[in-house]
């Protein structure tokens, strides 16, 4: 085929930077236009543009441009092109359909036109009609309309040149391959790593810079491993040159792989999205050199096995899009400068964000900006010189949170927890605690919740934030959570990595308070993954060599949870992906009562949440046990319990159900029940409404026909304004234990929960 026009489309902002690429890949009379360039050349410089460009999403062949103006315009427009000469007899095709003009307004319309006109054509030449596959066509047409204008072009390719084949996992914002190719393209990374300069994500994520860095580096063809090209069932297709591009691809990459690969290394605090980082590297064949770590970025410093004198920081860092979120990042992207400043003075860096307001926090200037967009949202690339010159402002007195130096509120409140840690020391000592409420908006000003999980020198802190009243100025409520957050670490001498903070929001409009993903700077990021849980085959021993046993065996499980002991149980805490952790705190002296009743009887959990109280009571020796709870998250979280101490399921029953309903059906005798219920709940998977305060007496009187004689009910909830209704319950013994039922730690909020006997 002779030298003609062809099109390669790319996301909106890389025009120019796919202009150049296409010239360097030997193209002619180049031409950017909107999310795309025109480019000239023969076949084998179309081939070499799809195996080649790492910018582009599609080369398309356009095949003619017609007048639009009615529905039979574009079947005679698709009619007049010789589509035997593209697709064969009985093959499959795919019609995308763009644009709308008067006459055609549906784009599902204008691709069954077309995709009529070729069916017919086809049909007048053979005897095999073809058929529409939306999967894996042999044939795809790009028809695009704009002001009565129809291009009609054959695609090259397929599917999107940006999808390279290894990406099998992923973050939670992944950029596209052909983005994070642009942006490497943009911070110099070809020269740098010609010149052999390293390149280092300290926030890489599932990896995706580091391997499109890589492949840069190794020359390497980015279509090479890629699955399948339409071009390669096409009826024009000259297999005799795409061979040949493929042979000289691979020549290139073996030289460029034994010319030897610079330093490129990842860094990320998240293990999940690590795994997806070295899955991803392993499917793209660069894991001899891709490097990823676990290291949250306070901890990051510049590499020590090797000489690093030179080479490339780059990274897309999160950014917010509540205030609360922009706020908190700012001291993330500050840390960032200050380690770029600490660790890489004479390096380059490249930040990539959505919130160019946080770039200017790193305190470096940049020295170029470039517009970007990620999918649809407005982003800048800033590229940095870190020299001293540069630098806005004095370098921090300590990059260590647990040292930092504390003002006002922030120091009183630390004053206030290390005060609390103190005084409670000694019980938590001689009680072998591992789980307790150190503090409860004691500073009203200072409105949390803070709990410490684990032993004092592996320690975890859960910080939640209580919603502040309307009379309170949002921002005034962020600096105070600000406050908190500076001040827990310094207090508790505890890592942020180590530390989950949840806060509730006033937000404007139709939004409504919810749960918020963790800080980057300061807490783990919420994923939704679950990770097996990780046990000892041996039996655990007792008495004082548990405790060595705990930390060497069972203290972190592989989806970022760990593990605390309570009494003789073991359970699985999580503070990052849900609203609560796995174990109410004020539940402990309960949990220990049923431990103590439990031998040799049949025990009923209803709204078991993660069994805890169940395994107390196997532990303590029930002959049986039933578990009962609506989540299949949290019956699944019960079993992991379970395991995690060692015991068998054959005799400890796990029942997902509305409890409910189930309580109303049950036909089996118990001689120890546990009632907990939420004060309301109306479940999309409820038969009704559950309000406590309005069905406890039925729930009760349900329970009790369930006890064996001489069987015992422990009722509770954390209603506040809860009334028992002694009249109707004046039938049976009703013991209130709310005092009793409360220890150390909940002393200062009585209201917590009430509990009571019944038999």
């Amino acid at each position: 085929m002779n030298s003609q026009q062809y099109f390669a489309t790319c996301p909106k902002g890389l025009e120019g930077l796919l202009k150049t690429e296409l010239e360097n890949l030997g193209a002619t009379d180049t031409r950017e236009t909107v999310a795309g360039v025109y480019f000239e050349g023969d076949l084998k410089q179309a081939y070499r543009v799809c195996l080649w460009s790492r910018l582009a999403n599609k080369v398309l062949l356009p095949l003619g441009r017609y007048d639009i103006k009615s529905g039979d315009d574009l079947y005679e427009a698709a009619i007049s092109i010789k589509w035997q000469e593209h697709l064969k007899p009985g093959g499959t095709l795919l019609v995308d359909f763009t644009g709308t003009n008067d006459a055609i307004r549906n784009s599902q319309f204008g691709a069954l036109k077309i995709k009529d006109a070729v069916v017919d054509c086809i049909r007048q030449h053979a005897s095999l009609r073809p058929n529409i596959d939306k999967q894996d066509p042999d044939l795809r047409i790009n028809a695009r309309l704009s002001r009565d204008k129809l291009i009609l072009s054959i695609d090259l390719c397929g599917d999107s040149l940006h999808r390279r084949g290894y990406r099998t996992s992923q973050g939670a914002a992944p950029l596209k391959e052909n983005l994070a190719a642009a942006i490497l393209y943009r911070a110099g990374w070809p020269e740098i790593a010609k010149q052999g300069g390293a390149l280092i994500d300290p926030m890489c994520g599932s990896g995706t810079i580091l391997i499109e860095a890589a492949f840069i580096a190794a020359d390497r063809a980015p279509g090479l491993e890629r699955k399948g090209f339409n071009l390669e069932r096409w009826q024009q297709h000259d297999p005799v040159i795409w061979e040949e591009l493929i042979t000289e691809a691979k020549e290139r990459y073996r030289a460029g792989i034994a010319a030897g690969l610079p330093e490129i290394r990842g860094y990320d605090e998240d293990p999940r999205v690590l795994r997806a980082a070295d899955s991803n590297i392993a499917m793209a064949g660069m894991e001899e050199f891709v490097r990823v770590i676990k290291k949250p970025l306070r901890d990051f410093v510049k590499p020590t096995h090797t000489q690093l004198d030179n080479g490339l920081l780059i990274t897309n860092p999160p950014y917010g899009e509540r205030l609360g979120e922009v706020s908190e990042l700012g001291d993330l992207y500050r840390l960032l400068g200050d380690k770029c400043r600490q660790e890489l003075e004479g390096w380059k860096a490249a930040v990539f964000t959505g919130n160019p307001e946080l770039g200017r926090q790193m305190g470096i200037r940049a020295k170029k900006r470039y517009k970007f967009f990620n999918g649809t949202l407005p982003s800048e690339l800033l590229l940095i010189d870190v020299e001293e010159s540069q630098f806005v402002n004095a370098a921090p007195e300590s990059l260590d949170p647990t040292k930092a130096t504390l003002k006002g509120g922030a120091e009183m409140l630390a004053n206030r927890l290390k005060k609390n840690l103190k005084q409670m020391s000694k019980w938590v000592k001689r009680e072998g605690i591992e789980a307790y409420r150190l503090y409860d908006a004691d500073m009203p000003e200072y409105s949390a919740a803070i709990d410490i999980y684990g032993a004092r020198d592996h320690m975890y802190v859960h910080v939640q934030e209580y919603q502040a009243p309307k009379t309170i100025d949002e921002e005034k409520a962020i600096e105070r959570f600000k406050e908190i957050q500076r001040a827990v670490p310094v207090a508790l001498g505890v890592q942020p990595e180590n530390i989950s903070y949840k806060q509730r929001r006033r937000t404007r409009g139709k939004s409504q308070y919810e749960k918020q993903s963790q800080g980057p700077a300061t807490g783990r990021p919420v994923a939704k993954s679950s990770g097996a849980v990780a046990v000892s085959k041996e039996a655990p021993p007792t008495g004082s060599a548990w405790g060595k046993w705990h930390a060497e065996k069972v203290v972190e499980i592989d989806d970022g949870s760990f593990t605390v002991k309570e009494g003789q149980a073991t359970f699985k805490i999580n503070l990052w992906d849900y609203l609560d952790t796995g174990l109410f705190l004020d539940h402990r002296p309960t949990r220990l009562r049923i431990a103590q009743m439990a031998r040799g009887k049949k025990f009923l959990n209803l709204f078991c949440y993660t069994a805890t109280a169940t395994v107390h009571a196997a532990l303590g020796g029930a002959k049986e046990t039933v578990s009962v709870d609506m989540s299949k998250t949290y019956i699944k979280w019960a079993e992991d319990n379970f395991k995690l101490n060692n015991m068998d399921l054959k005799r400890h029953r796990l029942e997902q159900a509305d409890c409910f309903k189930w309580l109303n059906e049950c036909r089996e005798g118990f001689d120890l029940i546990m009632l907990d219920p939420p004060s309301f709940s109306n479940s999309k998977r409820m038969d009704g409404v559950l309000d406590i305060q309005r069905d406890h007496v039925q729930m009760i009187d349900r329970c009790m026909e369930l006890l064996t004689p001489g069987g015992t009910l422990i009722f509770s909830n954390n209603l506040r304004s809860f009334k028992l209704d002694e009249e109707a319950l004046a039938k049976y013994k009703v013991e209130n234990i709310t005092r009793q039922s409360l220890d150390v730690d909940f002393k200062r909020n009585t209201k917590i929960h009430q509990c009571w006997l019944i038999s």
